[in-house]
Order: structure tokens, then sequence, then C-alpha cells
């Protein structure tokens, strides 16, 4: 059964992204800035948190309305236990074609082979700079960039292949290493995608002049390929509608490896609301109809009030068709609000 729904714009429900916990290990000043998330802060009790039966059973009700991607997010998602049994439960739903995961890398070595035995299809890796410097200062951790590339090597050797890459880039920070990055994962043979710097939450003291413009990234890379010709960039067609990077590859197509290119999100500069087609879940079960809701539809209650599937459905149906949100097309016009969702609890 598929119940289609499409919101005020004509855009219908097709992409879940789900929180599966808003707990990380790292703490990067742009999601969770490690002076307001201390070792004194309190995240969610068990209790407050879906459990993977209410995951799997809300991922039932989102596919009978048109769902046919789901990706799980965090926090990190694989600090939450037992996480490949819920990825093989998403992956056995009818209408579920595609089950994907973003991470940080740092756990991914451990976790790769059973994801994907689990019925992971594929994987995305924020790597925000490999100067171990600056990747420290951007995760707010010890960590090491050698640790996220043995994740990603894991992962590719699991089979969950290409893997993707994301890099947020933030003026003054790591905006002077994106065309080592566009090197390194060129030669690698992934697809690496720039995000400008966005204002999501309301902690981490967003300003305009540190975002980097796609405009500008693009130069980056572009002028990183004088020498060689054959590394210019040739923009791609979008794969399907509500494609949030825009897409450019490689003249040469493959440097000798796997097919290789680059996608800019540009939601500051370049909005792409008009097409969206993602929902969100967040680790309490608030459904979100927007990165940058200032709040949700609870699920939860009903989940566990006892509704039915079918009024689950209704409840579901009814917040999408009432849907209009285009924050980002009016960043610049309209006042934001002054409490929104902060980006742990409910993904990128």
């Amino acid at each position: 059964m598929n119940d289609a729904s499409s919101d005020k714009l004509g855009r219908p429900v097709r992409d879940l992204r789900i929180s599966v916990t808003d707990r990380c290990n790292f703490r990067c000043p742009y999601c969770m800035p490690a002076e307001l998330y201390g070792e004194a802060y309190k995240f969610l009790p068990r209790a407050d948190i879906l459990s993977y039966e209410e995951i799997e059973r809300l991922a039932r009700v989102f596919a009978q309305l048109g769902v046919t991607k789901i990706r799980i997010t965090g926090g990190e998602p694989l600090m939450r236990a037992e996480l490949p049994s819920l990825i093989g439960r998403l992956a056995a739903i009818e209408g579920i074609d595609d089950v994907a995961l973003t991470t940080n890398g740092i756990l991914l070595a451990e976790h790769a082979e059973a994801l994907a035995r689990a019925g992971l299809n594929r994987v995305t890796v924020s790597v925000d700079s490999l100067d171990s410097e600056v990747f420290k200062k951007m995760s707010g951790r010890e960590h090491s960039p050698q640790q996220v590339l043995a994740g990603i090597d894991a992962a590719e050797a699991a089979g969950l292949r290409p893997v993707k890459i994301n890099c947020v880039v933030q003026r003054g920070v790591n905006d002077h290493t994106i065309a080592g990055l566009a090197r390194l994962f060129r030669t690698r043979g992934n697809t690496l995608r720039f995000i400008e710097y966005m204002d999501v939450g309301t902690l981490n003291e967003w300003n305009l002049t540190d975002v980097v413009p796609a405009k500008e990234i693009l130069a980056a890379v572009s002028r990183n390929g004088d020498s060689n010709p054959e590394a210019e960039l040739v923009a791609v067609e979008p794969a399907y509608r509500g494609e949030v990077a825009r897409r450019y590859r490689y003249k040469d197509g493959s440097n000798g490896h796997r097919a290789a290119e680059i996608g800019i999100i540009s939601s500051v500069t370049q909005p792409f609301c008009g097409d969206c087609t993602r929902a969100r879940i967040s680790t309490d079960g608030r459904l979100m109809t927007c990165l940058f809701a200032s709040e949700g539809r609870d699920l939860r209650a009903p989940l566990r009030g006892g509704a039915s599937d079918d009024e689950l459905r209704k409840i579901v149906a009814g917040v999408w068709g009432k849907r209009e949100d285009r924050y980002s097309e009016f960043r610049t016009t309209t006042k934001p609000a002054s409490k929104r969702v902060e980006m742990f609890r409910i993904g990128g």
C-alpha cells in the first residue's frame, strides 16, 4: 500500500532521516560546542529515546506514504548499541530500497562489516580537514584524521563503496585545506561534498561572514588543477529531484581510478528548499519537516499510547500535508526563530 503524500508546494515525502542518539564522541563547534556540551551535560535518558521496534514501526508508516530512502544519523549513530540490528529491520521494509548512514568515522572500522552484512547500502563520512591540528579544532577532540581514513577503508572493504565524504567549510578555520582534501579523495575515487557553513540550531554563534560561498569553494578546487587540465571540473546534471548537492565531475573521469566527483551543498548562497523531500525524526521521536525547524510533532506519545498504524499514518500525512518550509530561501529577508532544534538531535 502506498498513500503517497505531498506538502503544500507539491513536494512528496521520499527521504526519511532518523536520529538514533543525541550523544557524540566529537564536539564540533558548529554542532555541539564543547563549552556548552561538557562532561556535566545531561543527554536524553534512555526512556525518552525511541526503541528500535518503535523506529521500525514509524519507518513502515513512512514507507506507506512514499518514503524509499532512509538515512540513520545522530549525534554519532555508531554510539548506539546494536545498530546493525536496526539496519536489518529497516532494510527488510517493503518499499525501502536504500538505507544509508552518516558518521564521523571514528568507530567505523569496528562496525563497517557488521553494518554491511545487516543490509546497509551506503555510508557518508564527515571529514572537515586532513590537517591534524585543523581536524582536532573542528572535531573538538584529540582524534586523528588517519583514524577516519581507516574507517573509510574498512567501509569500502566491506562493500559500502564508494564512500561519500562530507566537509563543512568555515572561513578562517579550514578553507585553506580545501584543495588538499579534494586531491586526496579524487585519487581515492570518493565523492567529496563541500557544505556551506549553516545556521542549524541557535548555539553555534553562526555568522554569515563565516560562510565560504559555493563559488569560492569551486574556485579553490579548480585552481588546484591549473597545472593539470585533466583535473578540471565539469558540471553534472542532477540525478533526481531534490538532490541537495550541485555535482561536478573531473574532466578525465577517473584519474586511472574509480570515477570521482565533488559536490557542493550551498544552502546559504544557492538555496534548494523548493525541491526538498526530506522528513526527519528526532532522537526523542518528533517529526521535523525542516532542518531549521523550531519544533516538531510528537510521534512518541501516540506510539506508546496505543495508536494504530493507520492513526500514525494519518498523523504523519496531516503534518506533511500542511508543510510549506523554505527557510533557506528566506534566510536573509526573514528574522529566524529565536529557538531552533540543534543539529545533533536531528542529524544533518
